[in-house]
């Protein structure tokens, strides 16, 4: 979907922003990309701590609007916590005064670059802003946020996914049940009875279907994406991802078929494995990284989302860490950069030899985004089930590379 910014003035348009991206951007250089008069996305990055940086995040931002098909226009608004007039407020008017540049010389309209610091704000393009910037009254008080609000957005692109709080008796029940549940696996995460998939779901077989469990991988995403996250006890289930995921092969392929459907987490169960097809290996490595078209289902995205964070608060780190990279890469198809960089670091603390989080992390710091988040709409159901339109691109460009030793 699309929104249209009937703004009267550059306070009213500030006041949108944090519904256009999703929660209170802070320490932000924040591109509100236009097809027209129509937003068309909102690409988020970190600022950069050191002036020699500004090029290269300037670029790497227009580089992003360039993939934005029929995008024209650009607003670029920088947030800082630091006082406006003074050295570092003199900083950013020079960073939103670059980006103006660059965008221009790209071919976009400029339509305004706005600065908000904690005590003031400003248009860089006004010809005669005040010493002081404009009071942040005007953007507080404006109609715009009178009618939208933003009482119920989370501060910064982290605040998109917060761990919900754990019950203690569900930790303890989730704790009993993996206990048994490890004892038919090697300490190497490998079925005892088996090497494929298929035996190591077997070996539970008899104890687990008497319960009325859905221990098949395939089936059993399919009731995670289905069910809402509301729905009564699920201890058993919360248990079940958790050990799943802690085992590579059935992580990978839980996350590729919350995102992507059944069929593709049917393959991937199938080929990752001793007799896999070349083909179909290098296809899913490929949706992994984010190198497709194809858009996931932000439905089933999200619900996968919330379970597994459901799951890693109610596990030990030996767990926590396997669960915790699922929801990492499932709110990186979704543009949520950030959050996912933060959840990659949370899953390295739990378990710093997770070397997909690790992967993941540095995809991230390197600037790295799906391809399909720069896709166009194909049919009147991808617009409600993809990730264009009014779509967040968020980019941690200063994530952390945690040093941690080899990934084994």
């Amino acid at each position: 979907m699309t929104s249209i910014i009937r703004a009267e003035s550059a306070h009213d348009f500030l006041a949108m922003l944090p519904t256009l991206a999703g929660y209170r951007p802070e320490r932000s250089l924040v591109w509100v990309a236009f097809r027209g008069n129509r937003t068309a996305g909102v690409i988020r990055f970190d600022l950069p701590r050191r002036a020699a940086d500004r090029d290269r995040l300037v670029a790497a931002g227009i580089g992003m609007l360039c993939r934005l098909a029929g995008v024209d226009a650009v607003v670029p608004v920088a947030y800082t916590s630091d006082p406006y007039a003074g050295r570092r407020g003199a900083g950013t008017t020079n960073l939103l005064r670059l980006a103006v540049r660059r965008a221009e010389e790209a071919g976009f309209l400029v339509r305004d670059a706005l600065h908000v610091a904690r005590d003031a704000w400003a248009s860089v393009l006004d010809a005669g802003p005040c010493a002081t910037g404009m009071p942040l009254e005007l953007i507080e008080r404006s109609p715009v946020a009178l009618a939208h609000g933003d009482h119920d957005l989370g501060d910064g692109p982290t605040g998109f996914h917060r761990l919900p709080e754990a019950d203690p008796e569900q930790v303890e029940r989730v704790g009993a049940i993996l206990a048994r549940l490890r004892g038919g696996f090697t300490a190497a995460g490998t079925p005892r009875a088996a090497a494929d998939s298929s035996a190591a779901i077997a070996s539970l077989a008899d104890e687990l279907e008497g319960l009325g469990w859905r221990t098949d991988p395939v089936e059993f995403i399919e009731f995670v994406v289905a069910v809402p996250d509301d729905a009564a006890d699920r201890t058993r289930e919360l248990a079940w991802l958790a050990h799943l995921a802690a085992l590579p092969v059935y992580r990978d392929a839980m996350m590729l078929q919350v995102a992507f459907g059944r069929i593709v987490g049917e393959r991937a169960l199938d080929d990752w494995g001793p007799a896999i097809d070349p083909t179909v290996g290098e296809m899913l490595a490929e949706l992994l990284l984010g190198r497709s078209s194809r858009r996931p289902d932000v439905e089933r995205v999200e619900r996968g989302i919330a379970f597994a964070l459901r799951a890693a608060v109610t596990v030990s780190d030996a767990h926590r860490a396997g669960v915790l990279c699922m929801a990492g890469w499932l709110s990186w198809t979704l543009g949520r950069g950030s959050a996912a960089a933060d959840l990659f670091e949370r899953a390295l603390d739990a378990d710093p030899s997770q070397g997909m989080a690790r992967l993941l992390l540095e995809h991230l710091g390197a600037g790295a985004f799906p391809d399909w988040a720069f896709t166009e709409p194909q049919a009147a159901g991808d617009a409600e089930h993809g990730i264009a339109g009014d779509a967040f691109r968020d980019v941690p460009f200063s994530a952390r590379r945690a040093e941690r030793g080899p990934s084994r």
